[in-house]
């Protein structure tokens, strides 16, 4: 299980890798907790300038693992381990720079929320099916997205489900930039480099100054957390997992 998420350093960025491509990157809780330590832990190594979050061709991520979610749905107990990464996520430190290929679904769209720097490829697609799954937006999304792409377009991604081709995010201001398949990861690492090479104390106070104040998005969290834990436990949540699990299997 530890393999599906990796940590490597190179010089001063950290490089977290979601690696189980067998299940297009679909999130556990126990992939969850290893992103939320290894943040941690990048944070308080002053070695570590940049955090990157990387994926594999064709899949940064598929979003939760739905047959885990499901435990929770019907009745079993946890999912702490996805609110801590959300938490973790809000209360970075430092930079924060993300290279998407492919599938990019629920956390896998709303984590580059929070980045400094987001590259995707020509064929990568952001979605979040939150409301198809009778379940909320998360990880501060509706706050987040609003700001940047107005309310209509915000609706269009949170609660429309629409997707979002990498070019409509980037005219959009959700990314940076568009890097054709074979340069996303050396496109992502080199601004990292970048970015690690400014003097850290003035970047970390111009990006504080360029953030949001932190209050405000962690109580957005805890709210959208309250409700996703109730939807989790609802008929309608029941219903829709179930119904997509079992097309899935067919």
């Amino acid at each position: 299980m530890t393999d599906h998420i990796l940590v490597e350093r190179q010089g001063a960025v950290q490089i977290i890798r979601i690696n189980r491509p067998d299940k297009k990157n679909a999130l556990t809780r126990a992939m969850y907790a290893k992103m939320s330590a290894a943040l941690a832990e990048g944070d308080a190594d002053p070695a570590v300038r940049v955090h990157v979050f990387l994926g594999v061709p064709g899949a940064f991520s598929a979003g939760n693992d739905l047959a885990d979610f499901l435990v929770i749905a019907t009745g079993g107990e946890g999912g702490n381990e996805v609110w801590d990464f959300l938490m973790a996520l809000a209360k970075a430190e430092k930079p924060m720079v993300s290279g998407v290929d492919g599938i990019a679904v629920g956390i896998a769209t709303t984590l580059n929320l929070h980045c400094d720097l987001t590259f995707a490829t020509p064929r990568t697609l952001f979605r979040t099916p939150f409301v198809d799954l009778g379940l909320v937006p998360e990880a501060g999304s509706s706050l987040i997205a609003p700001r940047l792409l107005g309310r209509q377009g915000a609706f269009a991604l949170l609660g429309l489900g629409e997707g979002f081709s990498a070019e409509r995010a980037k005219a959009a201001g959700m990314i940076y930039d568009v890097v054709a398949e074979d340069s996303l990861e050396s496109a992502v690492l080199a601004a990292a480099a970048d970015i690690a090479a400014k003097p850290p104390e003035a970047l970390k106070i111009a990006r504080d100054l360029m953030r949001a104040p932190r209050e405000e998005l962690i109580a957005r969290i805890e709210v959208e957390s309250e409700h996703f834990r109730e939807r989790l436990k609802s008929d309608e949540a029941r219903g829709a997992l179930t119904a997509f699990m079992t097309r899935k299997k067919g």
